[in-house]
C-alpha cells in the first residue's frame, strides 16, 4: 500500500528516483519492475504488475464496439511502458510520458493506495489547493458517517 507524498526531481535524462518508502514497500513484496503510463489529470500513473494485471482484466471485458471504450483504452495503453529501479532506486521515464505530465524537473509522488502518481509540483499544488478546499465533502459524499 502506498501513501504519503514527496518531493523529488527529473533528472535531465529523465530518472526519477523512487521514495525510499515506497521502494521499501516493493521489496518486502518482491516488486522489481512497473507500470507507468497517462493518469488522470495530468498525472502519472504507476502500477505494481499485479495491480496492472487486474486493469488489463478488466479492460479486456470491455467491447470493442463502444467508441469510448477503444477512445480510452487506445490512450491509456499508448504511451503505457515497463520500468526497473536501477541500482540508486531510480526508473527512467519515457520523455512523451513527462511531456504529457508536464513534467520539467520538479515532481510530487504521491501515494494512492495500490498505486503511486507523479505529478509536476505545481500541478500538485494547483490540486491541492483547487481540491483540498471541498475535503470534506469528499469525505461526506463517497464515505459517509461510517468512517
Amino acid at each position: 500500500m502506498f501513501y504519503g507524498q514527496f518531493r523529488h526531481a527529473v533528472d535531465i535524462k529523465g530518472r526519477l528516483i523512487i521514495p525510499a518508502k515506497f521502494r521499501d514497500t516493493l521489496r518486502e513484496n518482491y516488486i522489481d519492475k512497473f507500470f507507468v503510463t497517462i493518469g488522470f489529470e495530468h498525472c502519472l500513473f504507476v502500477f505494481t504488475p499485479a495491480d496492472w494485471n487486474l486493469i488489463i482484466s478488466k479492460l479486456k471485458e470491455q467491447p470493442f464496439t463502444k467508441e469510448k471504450a477503444r477512445d480510452f483504452m487506445r490512450l491509456f495503453l499508448a504511451g503505457a511502458c515497463e520500468v526497473e529501479c536501477d541500482r540508486q532506486g531510480r526508473i527512467m521515464l519515457p520523455q512523451s510520458l513527462l511531456k504529457w505530465a508536464g513534467i520539467k524537473k520538479d515532481v510530487m509522488v504521491i501515494g494512492v493506495l495500490n498505486r503511486f502518481e507523479i505529478w509536476d509540483e505545481e500541478s500538485w499544488r494547483t490540486f491541492e489547493l483547487e481540491r483540498g478546499s471541498n475535503y470534506e465533502g469528499l469525505a461526506e459524499e463517497l464515505i459517509g458517517v461510517g468512517l
